[in-house]
């Protein structure tokens, strides 16, 4: 069924790439590894794209309408339109192909690096766990039109008989994302290439067209931001650039001069002024859009006056959420949807509020998940079907949906009333909290006493957590579960292993260890399979960059610990040596971030649930006599709130529920902490607020961006500002990093500076991270040699 422009009645967003099974990801690793050259790489990724069309039509999209998104991406969609406008750095200006285009190989040095050159930066999209790479644009960046992987796979599958709808990320939002290229003249914003960016889209619709597309899909996150919402208003920018775009007419038919229709999206929020929800919108129509997108679940409801300027503009509502895998509630989507339609001037369609990329693929490939949890789950499989469905019931009717409004309407009862939803204990514990739950003594006398207890150098070395998950690490685990080994010599081959890391770090020279994690999966999951309230999905697979997948496990009910789980390991490994070894757990925040959570209560309180869980754990690594615990808040960033109306309420309740698990340590034990992949300047005053003694942050890919943020704010406590990338496989000389150590220093106190890695190192090789570690203990020993010689003085 279609409408105007021919755009259809149900569509999504975006779908999941890397596979039911992670195909692409082994493919792309087999690739990397040399075991699958490039044409091979291709061929799979192929298998992958064409499994996705059939996949979709068997759900109900139609393969002949654009109903099916053409978001297919090797690596990342900021990263393949990057390669579409042939916006290369300048430091990788030797890749691009005479008419600008960028093959398969420059793109992956584009996001891997190589021998001397950096790769983008990476960094969290808008509020969620997938991670971007970082478009860098200067004054003298060329822009071209060179979609041809996308405008090769339009022409594929139309030779196959299906009319996909490409997607790009749209120019405002893709130069808002961009950060001013090294070099740059001071204060340059990338968006001031605004105009040479547009005219380049303009060739890459036009080059669409060509291939077949009749729609093209432009997404404008961006828009809900403050800074993007402010150029949405009526005159602004994002009117100027859609005029633009929108000025050339849509081509009447296959093989007609003209340009693709146009769909703008506007997940992850309310786009432009959220007072006048909807206005966005309007503003984009008035430009000659075709069909414009809201998201229902996170942003607002358009305003009846908004609607009503739609005019002919299709509205495609995000009414499927496409970030948590609850199922949707039908009956009240489609109230929503038939008031929508009664208030529209426009024709309406149902979609989801964001693309599918964010959840797994299918309840159905989950074979042990509890009996209780695949009705209220809805995957990203499930969601389509209730696209389809709710499109179906708006154009016909409920009763042509019956059946499926009424399994609805029992999943949400059966959940509200299942028990272990609600735990009293649990409740009763959390209502009684006071402030001193929430507080340890001052800064300073800890640090006197944890130096004291420690004994540590200037600049001490260590690294996050994890150590490489090998192989072998995997298949052991993989036995366990199969019953190939028994529970006792899984447990005999993890204390070997945890031996061999610990006699590494001491051969190494580290100064504070850890015991690598072996045990661990995942470092929510983990936590997940030892707290009442969740559960793990075996094939609940979700993309996080590359070919980084992460299982992110479903928070269901109220949340306690029943026993202790990290003491036995933390204490095993302690026991092998007279250094101090950090007991690692994973924060409250990030345990929320990189789950699935229930809907049906504030994050607060959630968050508190799990803050005394932790709590508890950390009150048995202490009484083992763990000196040094870190709890990781890598997604602290994450959540924050896109609006700075709504940041401050956020940022106070995750910061309490930080401090709730750590208060109650006592003063002589050190608290660490780690963030990852973050604007930080943006939530320094939090991460003070945090109290921690010590916090690691990633920061090589930005070459320690953060340390003038740091230096500004007075920033008092530990601090390790990541000094090795452990995102690529490069490997970083000694100078490098005694450089960036140095450059920390220009900001940073030596008495309060750390050297360690960006992050945990589960996804390196053992020979790059041993190779990497070495260069880290040497930098830091020859510049902790430095740091004394000035200290001394001038000899007589």
């Amino acid at each position: 069924m279609t409408t105007t422009h021919g755009f259809p009645a149900a569509t999504i967003l975006g779908y999941p790439r890397i596979g039911p099974r992670r195909e692409l990801k082994k493919a792309l690793e087999a690739h990397w590894a040399g075991r699958l050259d490039e044409d091979g790489l291709l061929f799979e990724a192929r298998k992958v794209q064409d499994r996705t069309v059939r996949r979709l039509v068997q759900l109900g999209l139609d393969a002949a309408d654009s109903s099916i998104p053409a978001d297919f991406a090797l690596y990342d969609q900021v990263l393949d339109t990057t390669a579409a406008l042939g916006a290369l750095p300048a430091r990788f200006a030797d890749l691009a192909a005479e008419d600008g285009s960028v093959g398969t190989a420059a793109y992956f040095t584009l996001a891997r690096g190589d021998g001397q050159r950096p790769p983008l930066e990476l960094t969290k999209w808008f509020d969620t766990n997938y991670h971007y790479l970082v478009p860098e644009i200067g004054p003298e960046t060329t822009f071209v039109a060179a979609a041809h992987q996308l405008a090769g796979i339009i022409r594929r599958q139309k030779d196959r008989g299906a009319v996909l709808r490409p997607v790009l990320v749209g120019p405002v939002t893709y130069l808002l994302l961009a950060k001013a290229e090294a070099g740059a003249p001071a204060g340059f914003d990338p968006l001031s290439r605004i105009d040479d960016a547009v005219a380049a889209y303009a060739g890459i619709l036009a080059e669409l067209a060509e291939a077949g597309a009749a729609w093209v899909q432009l997404d404008e996150p961006g828009l809900v931001t403050d800074r993007g919402g402010a150029l949405a208003a009526p005159g602004g920018l994002v009117e100027r650039v859609y005029r633009q775009l929108a000025s050339v007419p849509v081509a009447a038919g296959p093989q007609a001069n003209g340009r693709p229709a146009l769909l703008v999206t506007t997940g992850y929020g309310t786009a432009g002024d959220p007072a006048r929800p909807g206005q966005a919108l309007a503003v984009l129509a008035a430009a000659g859009v075709e069909a414009v997108h809201a998201d229902l679940v996170r942003g607002t409801l358009p305003s009846a006056e908004a609607l009503a300027a739609l005019g002919g503009t299709r509205l495609v509502a995000g009414v499927v959420d496409g970030r948590n895998v609850w199922r949707n509630h039908l009956p009240a989507s489609l109230d929503a949807l038939e008031d929508l339609q009664a208030q529209s001037g426009a024709a309406v369609s149902v979609g989801t509020s964001t693309s599918l990329l964010h959840v797994p693929h299918d309840v159905a490939a989950e074979t042990a998940l509890p009996a209780h949890l695949p009705a209220w789950l809805a995957f990203a499989d499930q969601k389509v079907r209730e696209v389809v469905a709710l499109s179906r019931g708006l154009a016909g009717g409920r009763p042509l949906i019956a059946a499926e409004l009424r399994r609805a309407e029992a999943a949400l009862r059966h959940r509200a009333g299942f028990d272990g939803v609600t735990v009293p204990a649990v409740r009763t514990r959390t209502g009684a909290l006071a402030e001193e739950d929430f507080t340890r003594g001052p800064a300073d006398r800890r640090a006197g006493l944890q130096q004291e207890r420690l004994g540590l150098p200037v600049l001490p070395t260590t690294t996050i957590g994890s150590f490489p998950q090998t192989g072998e690490v995997r298949r052991a685990r993989a036995a366990v579960r199969s019953g190939g080994i028994s529970q006792a010599e899984y447990e005999q081959f993890l204390r070997a292993e945890i031996t061999r890391v610990v006699r590494l770090q001491e051969e190494l020279g580290l100064d504070v260890l850890v015991h690598g994690e072996a045990e661990r999966n995942d470092m929510v999951q983990y936590f997940a399979e030892n707290f009442d309230g969740f559960a793990a999905t075996g094939q609940g697979w979700v993309q996080s960059y590359g070919s980084r997948c992460t299982r992110p496990s479903i928070l269901w009910g109220d949340v306690s610990r029943p026993q202790a789980f990290t003491v036995p390991w933390t204490s095993f490994a302690q026991s092998l040596t007279d250094r101090p070894l950090k007991g690692m757990l994973t924060g409250p925040v990030t345990i929320l971030a990189w789950s699935f959570v229930r809907d049906d209560q504030p994050l607060a309180e959630t968050a508190n649930q799990v803050a005394l869980a932790l709590r508890d754990e950390i009150a048995d690594l202490e009484a083992a006599g763990t000196a040094i615990v870190q709890v990781d808040e890598p997604a602290l960033r994450e959540l924050l709130p896109l609006r700075a109306a709504d940041q401050p309420a956020y940022l106070d309740w995750s910061v309490r529920a930080f401090r709730l698990a750590t208060a109650g340590a006592a003063e002589q034990t050190q608290i660490h902490t780690h963030l990852c992949y973050s604007e930080f300047g943006e939530v320094i005053a939090a991460i003070d607020g945090l109290d921690a003694d010590v916090t690691s942050i990633e920061a090589a890919r930005s070459r320690l961006e953060v340390v003038a943020d740091l230096a500004y704010f007075g920033f008092s406590r530990g601090i390790g500002p990541g000094v090795y990338d452990i995102h690529s496989p490069r490997v970083p000389s000694e100078q490098e990093i005694a450089g960036l150590i140095t450059a920390a220093l220009a900001g940073i106190p030596s008495r309060q500076l750390w050297i360690n890695p960006d992050c945990g190192l589960k996804t390196r090789g053992y020979a790059e991270t041993v190779d990497s570690l070495r260069h880290l203990v040497a930098a830091a020993s020859t510049v902790r040699k430095a740091v004394a010689v000035s200290a001394a003085g001038p000899t007589a």
